[in-house]
C-alpha cells in the first residue's frame, strides 16, 4: 500500500480545515476601531495643535500613547474646567470601555501635537500613531491619517448673551 493510499486527500483537507478553524477561534485582540478623526490646522508660527477623533473598542483598553512624524512631542490630554478656569493638562492614559464610543473633541480629551516642524494646511493629511493597551497589559497600534481642516474647525460659537458685545 502506497502513502496515499494510507492518508487519502480528503481527509488530509479534512485536518487543514479543522487546524485553521481552530487557529481562527483562538481569542484575537480586539481591534480599537478610530473613526472621524482630524487635525486642527495651524498658522505660520504656531507650533502646537489638536487630533480629534472617535474611538471604540469591543473590549476595555486604554490609549496610552500617541506619536506622529510632524511634531516632537505627542500626548494624551484633557481639558476640564477647574475653579471656573479651563484647564488643559498631559494625562497617562485614556480609558476606552467596553462597547462605548470615545469622543476626542477640542475642548475635551484629545491627542496634542506640539514641536510642529512647519504649519498645518487644510487640505493635508497627517499621520497619527495610537497606541492602545488592555486589561491584560497586550499592546496594539493602529496608524490613522488624519486631514487636517480650517484652523476655525471645532471652534465653539459664542455663547447666546455674548453675541453682539465688544
Amino acid at each position: 500500500m502506497n502513502q496515499r493510499q494510507a492518508f487519502p486527500r480528503h481527509v488530509a483537507l479534512r485536518a487543514a480545515f479543522s487546524l485553521a478553524a481552530a487557529t481562527l477561534a483562538l481569542p484575537a485582540f480586539a481591534q480599537v476601531a478610530v473613526s472621524d478623526a482630524w487635525v486642527r490646522g495651524t498658522v505660520a508660527g504656531q507650533s502646537a495643535t489638536g487630533a480629534f477623533m472617535q474611538l471604540k473598542s469591543p473590549a476595555d483598553t486604554s490609549l496610552v500613547s500617541a506619536a506622529s512624524p510632524v511634531a516632537k512631542i505627542v500626548e494624551i490630554h484633557e481639558m476640564k474646567m477647574d475653579a471656573g478656569v479651563m484647564k488643559m493638562s498631559a494625562i497617562e492614559a485614556l480609558a476606552i470601555p467596553a462597547g462605548r464610543t470615545v469622543e476626542l473633541k477640542p475642548g475635551g480629551y484629545h491627542v496634542m501635537l506640539m514641536g510642529l516642524a512647519s504649519p498645518l494646511k487644510e487640505g493635508e493629511t497627517v499621520p497619527v500613531t495610537l497606541t492602545f493597551k488592555a486589561k491584560d497589559g497586550k499592546t496594539q497600534t493602529v496608524e490613522v491619517k488624519a486631514p487636517v481642516r480650517a484652523l476655525t474647525a471645532g471652534a465653539r460659537a459664542p455663547a447666546p448673551d455674548a453675541a453682539g458685545k465688544h
